[in-house]
């Protein structure tokens, strides 16, 4: 994601600091056209530096277990901790700064399972071991708000492109192992890694609120019939419903049906996505 937002932004003409935790990362950060500021989420004095000066600051931190290591014990471990130490961290050095925007991550999976109907902001959302961390990430960003700042919510669908998780989804597909979650006629609502960075872009002037932010929703059939396609196969397959029961809650969100609508943040913030609608191209030279 932050790679995506850093090149949106820099290509934008925006002057952009990237937050690194590594030498590793901050040469990633130069690498495309941003000033690294060596530091984590986690300290503070460190963040409130980086952000002095700042108009708005863009919190997309996270580290997802990639494919099955996210049914290890502990494996959300360190994401959880992200989403409720470090954006609150993130929040209250913000603030200390006097940065008047934050722009602040959340997952559309949040949603309660919709069926066919359609899925905007006022539905109902649904918490569960897997989700709690995403709503407490919401509300340090909502404390933000009260003290009087700008704050921009953007709820994303699952990420797809030439990321990892997409890499070990087309690997799994290629060996014919399946890919699939849920029931296959069920909806799923996704992004294009790059249209991570044009949604940040554009929420650096949306009106303040909670946005959905993703392409037309499909089925997931079709999602799975597209990785195949990448690895060189036809016909997706779905994990067993017993394989489904024995992964638990943490996966739970990744087997509701959510036909999300973006429409809301394509009429406020005049937000156009590069990849409006799955199709080969997505999952260009991931194969």
């Amino acid at each position: 994601m932050g790679r995506s937002t850093m090149t949106s932004l820099v290509d934008a003409g925006h002057d952009v600091v990237g937050l690194a935790r590594s030498d590793r990362a901050a040469s990633v950060v130069e690498a495309r056209g941003g000033r690294p500021h060596r530091g984590t989420v986690f300290d503070a004095d460190a963040l409130v530096e980086g952000m002095r000066g700042c108009d708005v600051v863009i919190n997309f931190a996270g580290r997802m277990p990639v494919g099955l290591s996210m049914l290890r014990p502990g494996a959300w471990r360190a994401n959880d901790r992200i989403r409720a130490i470090g954006s609150q961290r993130v929040a209250q050095a913000a603030l200390t700064a006097g940065v008047p925007r934050l722009v602040q991550q959340s997952r559309s999976s949040i949603y309660a399972d919709g069926g066919d109907d359609w899925i905007d902001e006022q539905a109902p959302v649904e918490i569960t071991r897997d989700t709690d961390t995403v709503a407490e990430a919401e509300q340090h960003a909502e404390a933000v708000r009260r003290h009087g700042a700008d704050v921009v919510v953007l709820r994303f669908g699952q990420i797809v492109g030439p990321d990892p998780s997409s890499r070990w989804m087309v690997r799994r597909a290629r060996s014919g192992r399946p890919t699939g979650w849920g029931d296959p006629q069920s909806w799923v609502h996704l992004v294009h890694v790059d249209d991570v960075g044009t949604a940040a872009e554009s929420a650096l002037t949306a009106p303040v609120g909670t946005y959905n932010v993703g392409a037309e929703p499909c089925r997931r059939a079709d999602l799975a019939e597209q990785l195949a396609l990448a690895g060189g196969r036809r016909g997706g397959r779905f994990h067993h419903r017993i394989t489904q029961k024995v992964a638990g809650v943490r996966l739970e969100t990744f087997s509701r049906s959510q036909r999300i609508s973006s429409q809301r943040f394509g009429d406020r913030a005049g937000w156009h996505p590069l990849f409006p609608k799955l199709t080969p191209d997505w999952l260009d030279g991931v194969g």
